[in-house]
């Protein structure tokens, strides 16, 4: 796939990016309500290097079967995945409505679900209950960590148990909250920039850090991400506009990794250590 159009005529200055199907280095969009024809434009132009789709928060709602069912298909054809958002979710356990979610989502069409406690409260055995009863179902499953409300920071102690019980139930990766901002939460400060610290000692405390998707919808974000990880980071929440400039900022073909690998930087693909 390298190269396409431009096949043969050049090496990419970040090489070891994995090609489709993959486990690592997934790129997973937010759509906030792009319709038929801008969804058919997006996949036409840039399926290859799309992973997932996120119908996010209640979006989805707000479809008639009739659409909605016309574009998951789309979607689907393509060989991206797709899902609505965990808030979504979040609704459905609060109102103890879990199991007619699920089988709506599989009768629609959806491939997976993010299974969150973004703005609500879940027992662990909860949390646990419900990825199982999603896998139950034949959906893939993302698990999110973080609270939306920097007032409810959760502790780093409890995110990584929480990853680790998550991980050992057989979810598909762990996605570390970073909202629609990316600004305030988790592992961004109020305005947007990356706590190393922080990263670090979640990076430290987790045995499959690859398993980690992290969102990133700042451009600062995903340059540090990549320069941290390689290439094959996962990264969600990225605008469907976004794409293909985030595909060349893995692949060196951005000014910021090109001159990262200029300077002699070692951004490879993503074996859970440190560029050296």
């Amino acid at each position: 796939m390298e190269g396409k159009a431009w096949r043969r005529t050049f090496d990419f200055p970040v090489p070891g990016r994995i090609n489709k199907p993959r486990q690592l280095g997934l790129t997973m969009v937010i759509d906030k309500g792009m319709g038929i024809n801008q969804t058919r434009d997006l996949l036409e132009l840039a399926s290859d290097y799309i992973d997932s789709i996120k119908l996010a928060f209640g979006t989805s709602a707000f479809y008639s079967t009739e659409l909605l069912r016309r574009k998951i298909k789309l979607v689907r054809s393509y060989g991206v995945d797709i899902c609505p958002g965990g808030t979504f979710l979040e609704v459905a356990v609060l109102q103890n409505r879990l199991g007619g979610f699920l089988q709506r989502a599989v009768d629609l069409g959806f491939t997976s679900v993010e299974v969150s406690d973004g703005t609500i409260e879940m027992s662990p055995a909860l949390r646990h209950d419900t990825i199982r009863r999603a896998q139950g179902h034949g959906l893939r499953v993302f698990s999110e960590v973080g609270k939306k409300d920097p007032q409810d920071k959760m502790p780093e102690k409890h995110m990584l148990e929480q990853i680790t019980r998550d991980l050992e139930t057989g979810v598909d990766g762990v996605v570390i909250e970073g909202r629609e901002s990316g600004k305030g939460v988790v592992i961004y400060d109020r305005e947007g920039l990356i706590m190393e610290d922080v990263l670090e000692r979640l990076i430290s405390g987790v045995d499959k850090p690859e398993s980690l998707i992290w969102e990133a919808p700042l451009k600062s974000q995903q340059y540090t991400l990549i320069l941290r990880f390689g290439p094959n980071v996962s990264l969600g929440n990225i605008q469907p506009d976004e794409v293909l400039a985030v595909e060349s900022l893995r692949c060196g073909l951005r000014g910021d990794t090109l001159k990262a690998s200029i300077s002699g930087l070692n951004v490879k693909s993503f074996l859970g250590t440190a560029p050296g």
